[in-house]
């Protein structure tokens, strides 16, 4: 049997779509569909209902699945043990909100390069509903986003949150004594597109501290953001551990202020790949770099 073929329908099964499978593993859709139809020719069943409007793996389909993801499971014990003599080149497509883009996307790719040279990266930069959408449909192997993606087959490890602050221009964070949140709220306030979880956490502590919201405005760019504040637009909620880069050479500091705001969580979703040691590695590799990234936000 070949384990190709094998692949294929994990992926097709998976992602319930031959389009999709196909551009997960740059074939053509009809490359795809001739493995999956030589598979069922061996086997003498069919794996999947073509009668149906909607994808159905048949009876045997959903019992062949479970066959299908031990075989590769065991093909990548036997390339762990026996060894492979050159790493096999490989792209790998990682996708994060802007957040991480400006905190340790880059350094993470650095350590990559000089760790898995045989790497060619795909990058995305994108909202998070946008993140884990691509990653469900096969379009990225690695997500970094403020949710976790769902889906068969997808695995999900929560990553250190961000610390999440108030930031205005140097003048207004060099004053004396804190801010409250009732004087912040005089200023224009800008934050995250509406509905994300820094949007989201805005208005929760200002409603819990029974206030008007005021005037805020959501803006889906982090260095927009930054940009209008540094013009005297008003405060905007950031990510400290952003703050350094933006602030080098610009009118930026964190303000000294009593209200917390809610952390940004962090969630890496990843696809498994029994039948892909070089891919795995690399995802957990990325992984265990992020955890023990020094997140350093002081100004």
């Amino acid at each position: 049997m070949n384990l190709r073929f094998v692949e294929a329908f994990l992926w097709v099964a998976r992602l319930k779509s031959i389009t999709r499978a196909a551009d997960k593993l740059c074939l053509t859709q009809s490359a795809v569909s001739s493995r999956i139809a030589s598979l069922e020719e061996e086997l003498g069943v069919a794996l999947i209902d073509r009668r149906e409007r909607h994808f159905r793996l048949t009876n045997s389909g959903n019992r062949f699945l479970i066959y299908a993801e031990r075989l590769l499971a065991i093909q990548r014990e036997l390339k762990d043990e026996i060894g492979i003599a050159e790493p096999q080149a490989m792209t790998m497509r990682i996708g994060c909100i802007e957040s991480v883009l400006h905190t340790w996307l880059i350094p993470l790719v650095e350590h990559l390069r000089r760790t898995q040279p045989h790497i060619e990266f795909e990058l995305a930069v994108e909202m998070t509903p946008v993140i884990t959408e691509q990653l469900r449909r096969g379009g990225l192997d690695l997500a970094f986003a403020a949710l976790p993606a769902a889906g068969e087959g997808i695995r999900v490890t929560e990553l250190p949150s961000l610390e999440m602050v108030f930031v205005g221009r140097r003048r207004e964070a060099e004053r004396a004594g804190k801010w409250t949140l009732p004087e912040i709220l005089e200023h224009d306030v800008l934050t995250f597109q509406r509905g994300s979880q820094p949007h989201v956490a805005l208005i929760e502590v200002i409603r819990r501290a029974g206030l008007e919201s005021g005037r805020i405005h959501t803006i889906s760019s982090i260095s927009a953001l930054a940009r209008m504040v540094e013009g005297g637009f008003g405060f905007a909620t950031l990510p400290r551990a952003t703050v350094p880069g933006f602030a080098r050479g610009a009118d930026l500091a964190v303000l000294d202020c009593e209200p917390r705001l809610a952390p940004l969580p962090i969630h890496a979703s990843y696809w498994a790949y029994p039948g892909a040691p070089q891919m795995e590695a690399a995802v957990q590799e990325a992984i265990a770099f992020v955890r023990g990234f020094p997140i350093d936000g002081t100004t």
